[in-house]
């Protein structure tokens, strides 16, 4: 439990730093007045000020903020420093720069997954890596490092030819496999079981880990950061066209998985939190109004209106969108409590 509170704080906490840094870093350098830099929500536990801004550590580690002046259109004292005194380019990249900064962080975490640990690819060797426990292969004693020589006669020169033989069996149909260990040649029967489509015995392939250099490992970074944005916006999409199907997880079930990933060490934490940096990127761009994606909308409309939207209709969509945000909320929540409960 102490492990998964401690790695839940660490990931979510590492995500918000990153992401108010951006907002933070573009607002000083467009000239605007940052009055507090904040990670966590309610009463101070730290705090320290140098120059103009407030640095500060709040009790609740579920976000962070940063006190830009001017946000309110009506803040007058600002010396013209404030956000709305701003041009909406500068304005528009202020907004943008907390989830860029959650989309470069990603890249910087699997470079260094990469780098330190290495990566692996499946073997194509009839060898296997991992068997696994309650599965046949397991119970007919087979272990990792046994090599396949045959299949109900049929000889294996690959992974490949493993698995097609076992697809071309009929469902609870017996096989004898014929392996080697040590340099010894055994042969035993069992019987996959079936699941969805396959005929499983409980194996996985040997892998091949190789350690790449600096930058061939920030190539590989990006094209996993690319690859898991692809996937993650499909996801959205299937979610949007069935949103009775979405399985969206709460403060409660992002602390069990960061536990889950801090169990198999730091780097499938960083991996862990790498992704859920890329979800935080792409969901605080959706155009919903308290959301900065909402915030973008806004000053595009300012920009083709040539004024901004009036105080009335900005505080109904701010409304709109923390209550859509709430609703969100509810409904990850109960997810979390039927995960922990098994209801």
């Amino acid at each position: 439990m102490l492990m998964t509170i401690a790695a839940a704080i660490f990931v979510l906490g590492l995500l918000v730093l990153a992401h108010e840094l951006g907002h933070f870093a573009t607002a000083k350098w467009t000239g605007m007045r940052v009055d507090e830099f904040a990670i966590g929500f309610g009463p101070k536990i730290w705090s320290v000020t140098r120059g103009e801004t407030t640095y500060s550590v709040r009790a609740i580690p579920l976000g962070g903020f940063n006190d830009i002046a001017g946000m309110d259109p009506s803040q007058k004292d600002t010396d013209g420093r404030g956000f709305c005194d701003k041009s909406i380019p500068a304005r528009m990249l202020v907004i943008v720069a907390g989830s860029a900064m959650n989309v470069l962080l990603p890249i910087l975490l699997f470079f260094g997954v990469i780098y330190f640990n290495g990566y692996s690819e499946p073997s194509n060797e009839p060898v296997f890596g991992q068997v696994v426990e309650d599965y046949p292969a397991a119970h007919a004693g087979l272990m990792a490092g046994d090599r396949v020589l045959e299949v109900n006669g049929v000889a294996i020169e690959t992974w490949k030819d493993f698995s097609k033989a076992l697809d071309a069996l009929e469902e609870n149909q017996s096989i004898t496999l014929k392996y080697e260990r040590d340099g010894q040649a055994s042969e035993v029967t069992l019987t996959p079981v079936h699941e969805g489509s396959r005929n499983l015995i409980g194996v996985k392939s040997n892998s091949i880990t190789t350690y790449p250099g600096v930058i061939e490992s920030m190539g590989l970074a990006v094209e996993r950061t690319i690859a898991f944005i692809v996937m993650m916006l499909s996801a959205l999409v299937d979610l949007i066209a069935s949103p009775s199907q979405a399985d969206v997880s709460g403060p409660i079930g992002i602390a069990q998985m960061a536990g889950q990933a801090a169990s198999f060490g730091f780097a499938s934490l960083m991996s862990f939190a790498a992704l859920l940096s890329l979800n935080l990127a792409i969901i605080n761009m959706l155009p919903v109004p308290a959301l900065d994606g909402g915030h973008f909308v806004t000053l595009m409309l300012e920009a083709l209106r040539g004024k901004p939207l009036t105080p009335k209709a900005l505080m109904y969509t701010q409304r709109i969108g923390v209550a859509l945000m709430l609703l969100l909320m509810l409904v990850a929540t109960k997810n979390d409590i039927v995960r922990v409960l098994h209801l």
